[in-house]
């Protein structure tokens, strides 16, 4: 064999290594790539201000089912079912919460903001005489984070034409107006 020949045998040897240098390097830079950019992907946890419900409150993700009362109700009766962990809310804010309202002794639902097991968050301003009574007496002093049953009577409601009715409130936030 010639110089020549190993000359060139050897050149092409290490243009071969350098392109397969150059591919496996590119290889690994694409992997770090995907590596790192799916775990940039993944929520940053970081703390709920405390004006809104915490997100692991799981329950109150689910459409709540109602028993029927009986007799009739003379005060307004507030029971906590769910206890909340956020802010207390406080009249003049804005709440944005979900609700199911039924008949309080015929438990047929009059309203709610959930539809096929999805809820569509309503807000209102709480405490200023834009709700029924019930409303504006139970919701304020209440945790953030709660769901609650608002068991109401006609005269604190729609009046006697739509009777006592019973409410299921899930407190979502709280916030000033502003």
């Amino acid at each position: 064999m010639s110089d020549k020949t190993i000359s060139t045998s050897k050149r092409r040897g290490q243009a071969i290594a350098g392109v397969l240098s150059g591919v496996l390097v590119f290889a690994v830079l694409v992997a770090v790539f995907f590596v790192v950019r799916d775990e940039d992907d993944e929520p940053v946890p970081t703390a709920a201000p405390a004006s809104v419900a915490p997100a692991g409150e799981a329950s109150l993700t689910q459409e709540p089912q109602i028993a029927t009362g009986t007799g009739t109700l003379t005060d307004l009766v507030i029971k906590e079912l769910i206890p909340g962990t956020g802010a207390v809310v406080k009249t003049g804010q804005t709440v944005s919460v979900n609700y199911k309202l039924i008949g309080y002794t015929s438990g047929d639902v009059i309203d709610s903001s959930w539809a096929n097991g999805k809820s569509t968050p309503t807000s209102f301003p709480i405490g200023v005489g834009k709700l029924i009574q019930g409303w504006d007496k139970g919701i304020p002093g209440q945790k953030v984070g709660s769901r609650i049953q608002l068991d109401v009577p006609a005269a604190l409601a729609y009046g006697p034409e739509r009777g006592d009715l019973r409410f299921v409130v899930d407190i979502l936030s709280a916030e000033d107006a502003g």
